[in-house]
């Protein structure tokens, strides 16, 4: 018996790199009667046969993209076309927040910007940056001293391109090895969003990390948190709680609020406290999963 990580799922096959090979293995039938379900990045015990055996515990499972044990995320944000959505990149940031998934933000496309768009958009980027993500954001893509710095800082990792369709993942991960020769696709002019490129997860070696280069997508729902875990996905809030009159406060009407006194201050970004109070209605309004 060996042990691995799922590299690749595909039509039911499951190739497990272990020592430096992949081997190509076929589930047996007990994993279905169990309701479980091998992943892109599980760690699993497999005979030389050819059969995954055993799916060994997880740390995370990210829903979108489809990966589990994720150490870090890049979250690739298109400045333009399609244009930047600060809601769709706070949804992708809870949801790793609420796996504990270290977050990286890079933002694509800036040279398609006007400079009054670019001045904008790195105001944005230095309040993700306060908040304490690590932000890249370069007025020319893939810069070198960015991808220098990106490659020393994934080293080791298992790590997630995830973003909507048409942001450049594939195109980044090409900048960061050119030797993976992605395919990648041009931006829908019809319909103002990209063409699906990605059609599978996969693990890729790249520069000493194992990288998913994953399917994009034109909107992002993930929310199995509650509305009392919600507030601390938001780093910027969880450090303000202690100061709220109100040991729970959830941030909305509850007087003596630390975050409200913060916006009102502009001490916190107007669109992320927005998005919190969307987020915290979805939470409430949407039906169970049975």
């Amino acid at each position: 018996m060996k042990t691995g990580i799922i590299q690749q799922s595909l039509s039911g096959f499951y190739d497990i790199l272990a020592d430096g090979q992949v081997y190509r293995t076929r589930a047996r039938g007990n994993f279905r009667k169990k309701g479980q379900k091998p992943l892109v990045g599980d760690h699993v015990e497999f005979s030389e046969e050819g059969y995954l055996l055993k799916i060994l515990p997880r740390e995370n499972a990210l829903v979108r993209p489809l990966v589990a044990n994720v150490d870090t995320a890049v979250v690739v944000t298109a400045a333009k076309e399609p244009d930047f959505s600060p809601n769709l990149l706070d949804r992708q940031l809870v949801a790793l927040a609420w796996q504990k998934v270290d977050a990286l933000l890079y933002f694509s496309k800036t040279d398609l910007l006007s400079p009054a768009e670019y001045a904008h958009l790195a105001k944005v980027a230095a309040g993700y940056r306060a908040i304490g993500y690590e932000v890249w954001l370069d007025e020319a893509p893939f810069a070198q001293a960015t991808l220098d710095q990106l490659t020393s800082r994934l080293a080791g990792k298992v790590v997630t391109m995830m973003g909507q369709t048409g942001a450049g993942k594939s195109t980044l991960l090409n900048h960061l090895a050119p030797e993976l020769n992605l395919k990648t696709g041009e931006i829908s002019k019809a319909l103002k969003r990209g063409r699906h490129t990605t059609r599978t997860v996969s693990l890729l070696e790249v520069n000493g990390a194992l990288v998913a280069d994953t399917p994009g997508f034109s909107s992002y729902e993930d929310f199995p948190m509650t509305v009392n875990d919600l507030p601390q996905l938001f780093y910027e809030f969880q450090a303000l709680a202690p100061e709220c009159k109100f040991r729970g406060c959830l941030h909305l009407k509850e007087p003596g609020c630390a975050v409200k006194n913060a916006l009102e201050n502009g001490k916190i970004m107007p669109s992320r406290y927005d998005d919190y109070c969307q987020f915290h209605d979805l939470i409430v309004t949407q039906k169970p999963i049975y």
